[in-house]
């Protein structure tokens, strides 16, 4: 667990090097804690784990001033825990579920037991997020999709992959991108 601990702190440190966190995104977790613990997602889910990554991204969310979304399993359709606020903030629409492990997942029923307030919503454009054990984030990220390349590839036996979004190129040749949050690296 002590290792779980170092590789995830040692992630989140990297991300908020990074500069692609701004106060108020949406950061979106996908975690498999089966995969973390070296066995096959969907079998082998712990709390234990699930504690030590929400601690994590917990200083995430109170360093980065970003706002958490926890994906549940397929087995809820990949839906998400998020605070209350933030369904209303963000104009979501709440859904009536309440994630478990075997439905829903160790990380998601773990972050819906210990948010202040939690809810559930199907669908949301996150700005940004990690997904540790190959839990399948994309279709929460805002377009465009840009993969952030981190020096921590591993979470316990999980392979991370990471992501944040920029705005689309719209306009052509003639446009003029100065002063935008293109970083040059998507040329």
């Amino acid at each position: 667990m002590e290792d779980v601990k170092q590789n995830i702190d040692e992630l989140m440190e990297e991300w908020l090097q990074s500069g692609h966190l701004r106060q108020g995104d949406i950061f979106v977790i996908g975690c498999s804690t089966s995969e973390i613990a070296g066995k096959r997602i969907g079998t082998s889910g712990s709390e234990e784990i699930a504690g030590i990554i929400f601690q994590a991204m917990n200083k995430l969310r109170d360093k980065a001033g970003v706002r958490l979304a926890f994906q549940c399993c397929e087995h809820l359709n990949r839906a998400l825990v998020v605070e209350r606020e933030t369904v209303r903030e963000q104009h979501l629409e709440e859904v009536s579920v309440v994630p478990v492990p075997k439905a829903g997942g160790s990380m998601a029923s773990y972050a819906y037991k210990h948010m202040h307030d939690p809810a559930v919503v199907e669908f949301i454009t996150a700005q940004a997020g990690v997904d540790i054990g190959e839990t399948m984030i994309g279709m929460h990220i805002q377009h465009v999709a840009v993969p952030l390349r981190l020096k921590q590839r591993f979470v316990g036996d999980a392979r991370v992959t990471a992501a944040y979004s920029r705005p689309k190129l719209i306009g052509g040749a003639r446009a003029n991108y100065e002063n935008t949050r293109m970083d040059g690296s998507c040329k």
